[in-house]
């Protein structure tokens, strides 16, 4: 029998995490027959692989309609009006969500800086001094800007795009390693279509 079921593939970035635990369970179950050791080690390390393999799926999405789609699976934190007229949406992602982070809108990557930081959990109020990835995505709208946060445990942004570089709607920019946030401040003028608390999926949410 065929399998026709949407495909789900590994995101980029994922091996240096994924490649050891895998082994380390190879490993394990290969000599756990032998060892009485590697045999109370095997059933642990065997849950270990799959929610790593959980962690860093990366299913295919079609994009849906929407003026700026959510960048991230996860739920919104906040919704703040910013001074300069825009208005920030925050949405906190915990480690069973995707953390394969996707552009917004089309437009062209302006520029992604890499910014040094601490690593507090996500959904604390300080987190916006963590370490973390700011974009500039030059679109129809303006200029629209997305942050990628790490948390407590995601202490590893992975970027998937660079400066110059055009992006559709729907695009994968980047990576997050395990719980974390995603900012995106949208251009003045639009109100968000969502609210705090809502769950949100990369590409399929609308924002606006």
């Amino acid at each position: 029998m065929r399998f026709t079921g949407p495909r789900v593939k590994l995101a980029r970035g994922a091996s240096p995490w994924l490649v050891p635990v895998v082994a380390a369970t190879a490993t394990a179950v290969l000599r756990s027959r032998r060892s009485r050791a590697w045999a109370v080690a095997a059933p642990p390390l065997v849950t270990l692989t799959g929610l790593m393999l959980w962690f860093f799926r990366d299913p295919e999405r079609q994009p849906a309609d929407g003026v700026v789609l959510s960048p991230a699976d996860g739920v919104v934190q906040s919704i703040d009006p910013w001074p300069d007229g825009r208005t920030r949406v925050a949405i906190f992602m915990n480690p069973l969500n995707v953390h394969v982070n996707r552009a917004p809108c089309a437009g062209t990557v302006k520029s992604v800086q890499h910014i040094p930081g601490g690593f507090l959990p996500a959904f604390d109020k300080e987190s916006d001094r963590n370490e973390r990835v700011v974009w500039h995505l030059d679109t129809d709208l303006g200029d629209v800007e997305v942050v990628q946060i790490a948390g407590a445990v995601a202490r590893r942004i992975v970027p998937y795009a660079s400066a110059g570089q055009p992006v559709e709607q729907g695009d994968r920019i980047g990576l997050i390693r395990f719980g974390s946030r995603v900012d995106v401040y949208l251009p003045p003028g639009l109100t968000p279509a969502v609210t705090v608390r809502q769950r949100t999926l990369a590409a399929r949410t609308p924002l606006v």
